[in-house]
Parts: structure tokens; C-alpha cells; sequence
């Protein structure tokens, strides 16, 4: 078991040397308050375009499935590809809008809300 006089780098309490603290420093300093200017996550705002506009693509084509303005043989089919659309433009319009907003500088909208894929 070690000593008690000797701080954890092996060094003696006898040879470190201590310095008072100023008294008028209240021991913050200006820079820790200034906020940092956002960083823009550009890689998952171009994968919500992506999937914005894939969805808008399959729902649209989904839509002109369902109404018959293609020829169907099988009808059954074009439901899933509306589902697909719609869940595939819905992450992507949320997190445009965003990105949007936060763009603009709408109170509550800030890049931090859209996820972050750099690792």
C-alpha cells in the first residue's frame, strides 16, 4: 500500500508547488457562454431529400396504380406500393422541415434535432 505523502504520479506532497487563486475571479470565463455557430449535418439532410423524393416517386406512381391509369393485372399489388411510399416520405419531409426551420432560424429549430451520421 503507498504512502500517503505521495501524489498519484509518484511525485511527494513536498515538491508540488500550489499557487492561491486569484480573488476576484469568480472562476468562469466569457468563452464558455458564447455558442458555438451550428454544424450542419449535410449527410442526413441528402439522405432526407433522398427519401423525400423516393417516397414522393412511389406514391405517385402508387396513386396512378390505384386509379388505374397503368394497366394492372393484378390490383392487389398497388396498395403495398403506396405503403412504402408513405412510409418512406414521412422520416423525409419531418426532418427536411427540420432542416428547413432551422435554416431560417425559427425559435425551437435547431440542427441538433436532425440525427447525425458522422461518426
Amino acid at each position: 500500500m503507498p504512502a500517503r505523502n505521495v501524489v498519484s504520479n509518484g511525485i511527494p506532497n513536498s515538491k508540488v508547488r500550489y499557487s492561491r487563486l486569484a480573488t476576484d475571479d469568480d472562476g468562469y470565463i466569457d468563452l464558455q457562454f458564447k455558442k458555438s455557430p451550428p454544424k450542419v449535418p449535410y449527410k442526413a439532410i441528402a439522405l432526407a431529400t433522398v427519401l423525400f423524393l423516393i417516397g414522393s416517386l412511389l406514391i405517385i406512381i402508387g396513386a396512378l396504380l390505384l386509379a388505374g391509369y397503368f394497366g394492372v393485372t393484378h390490383s392487389d399489388r398497388t396498395v403495398p406500393v403506396l405503403i412504402i411510399g408513405i412510409l418512406v416520405f414521412l422520416p423525409g419531409i419531418y426532418h427536411l422541415r427540420i432542416a428547413y426551420y432551422a435554416s431560417k432560424g425559427y425559435h425551437g429549430y435547431s440542427y441538433d434535432d436532425i440525427p447525425d451520421f458522422d461518426d
